[in-house]
């Protein structure tokens, strides 16, 4: 029985039963049953016949629509990953055919006899394994476990404390239903960009997350007590967490604020 078809015999019931009731009433029993006793017994039996056939039609148009909302949470997940793939492939392709430009420059300094510039060509190697490390990290999660049965955002932001070795305070406001599945998934990534920034550049080995509602939308902050960040530093070769971090929250039309100075670094997602 398809989706449409539920609704149209949920609508059909109870106009057919009460003019089948009516019909056999007025044809048959009308001898049996006076005017007054038969209009007390049509709302009775018209409750009690709608129980019987509308129920299991109501539990599986339930069934289609639970179904409905799965489809749609996977196809989500899928969209958001099959976008981190292409991101992933894009910056790979890009970052090795620089570092093939460079090689073949070396290549012919060399046989020039010229001196063969290492350093740069281990930043060009360094920089390429930055990223890679950092897009697998994102996609390290199998789509039916990013945000699978059972399981919330809170606490798959808690268990990167594990997975980044980080001791994480979480104070979490929010609820599941003021996100969207896209959003909890893009959501999950930017954090994780911030803590293993925590982790690899700060020094700290603790981290303070809090999520909290807004007006119409959210903000989430991560905090760490780590020597800061200076002015220029985001603008280094290096500093890619970062960076990937603001790219993902602009393609959601999220802002991303940094407040640093000595002592304590905060990264700010709002939505507005």
């Amino acid at each position: 029985m398809t989706y449409k078809l539920t609704k149209w015999l949920i609508l059909l019931f109870p106009p057919l039963l009460v003019g089948l009731w009516e019909l056999v009433r007025h044809t048959l029993l009308m001898p049996y049953f006076s005017m007054s006793t038969g209009n007390a017994i049509t709302p009775i039996l018209l409750f009690l016949i709608s129980l019987m056939l509308l129920l299991p039609l109501f539990a599986r148009l339930e069934r289609f629509q639970e179904e409905l909302q799965q489809e749609r949470a996977v196809k989500a997940r899928l969209e958001a990953r099959e976008q981190l793939a292409k991101e992933l492939h894009d910056g790979i392709a890009q970052s090795l055919f620089l570092l093939a430009v460079k090689l073949e420059k070396a290549e012919k300094r060399q046989l020039r006899g010229e001196e063969v510039p290492l350093d740069e060509l281990r930043k060009t190697v360094h920089t390429v394994n930055e990223y890679v490390r950092q897009s697998i990290s994102n996609l390290r999660y199998p789509v039916e476990e990013t945000l699978g049965d059972g399981e919330t955002l809170p606490g798959l932001v808690a268990d990167l404390g594990k997975e980044i070795q980080i001791g994480i305070h979480l104070d979490w406001y929010l609820t599941e239903g003021q996100l969207t599945v896209q959003e909890q998934v893009e959501l999950l990534a930017c954090i994780r960009e911030a803590v293993m920034n925590v982790r690899k550049h700060s020094g700290q080995t603790e981290v303070y997350i809090k999520a909290t509602a807004e007006d119409k939308g959210w903000k989430v902050t991560i905090r760490d007590h780590g020597k800061g960040i200076a002015p220029g530093e985001l603008d280094k070769s290096g500093t890619y967490g970062l960076r990937i971090l603001r790219e993902r929250a602009a393609k959601m039309g999220w802002q991303v604020q940094l407040q640093s100075r000595e002592g304590s670094t905060t990264v700010i997602l709002i939505k507005l």
